[in-house]
């Protein structure tokens, strides 16, 4: 697959199943993201991968964060279902480090197009996924729970596997609504 087809073809895909990637196929995938704009090489991210029984740990932590709010039984088990929509989650992290001409969104803005580009790595190489977020992301719980600490932030987590269902076809996008010239 060409770099411009897939970036102007790329669709979440919801269903996803067994296998995820492994071996070279997950390490292009995070050298994919180790090739994010990274202003002063401060290596702003940090990924970690919940697959086989790190789906379960993660699902816990979700569950213990819906506790900690007093959610309803319906929410703790949406909870606990949720890490369980695909083989692998990854979870991307913005791990900030003070730096005087680097600004804390540029390192935020610099682990999403990790996550983004380890998408397109994974689509490269067959695979599909989704970023979400939510309110997990912001969690105190969550944050604690995966070491999020200060001003580092969960900018997503990434779902892969094997696609399980089709692309949805998406209409195309009138350009005028969106770009202007000066």
């Amino acid at each position: 697959m060409d770099a411009l087809s897939l970036l102007l073809n790329r669709r979440s895909l919801p269903k996803l199943m067994e296998p995820a990637p492994q071996g070279e196929v997950l390490e292009n995938i995070f050298r994919a993201g180790l090739r994010a704009p990274d202003h002063a090489a401060l290596t702003p991210w940090r990924f970690i991968v919940s697959h086989g029984e790190g789906l379960n740990k993660l699902a816990d932590i979700l569950v213990e964060a819906a506790k900690a709010d007093g959610a309803d039984e319906a929410t703790i088990e949406k909870a606990a279902k949720a890490p369980l929509r695909a083989p692998m989650v990854i979870t991307v992290v913005a791990k900030v480090t003070e730096h005087e001409k680097v600004p804390v969104i540029e390192q935020h803005l610099s682990a999403g197009c990790a996550a983004q580009a380890m998408q397109m790595a994974a689509v490269a190489q067959g695979y599909s996924g989704f970023w979400r977020t939510g309110k997990w992301a912001y969690h105190p719980v969550v944050r604690e729970a995966l070491g999020v600490q200060g001003d580092d932030m969960i900018v997503g987590f990434l779902y892969i596997g094997t696609p399980g269902c089709r692309e949805a076809k998406v209409s195309e996008r009138d350009l005028d609504q969106f770009v202007e010239y000066l």
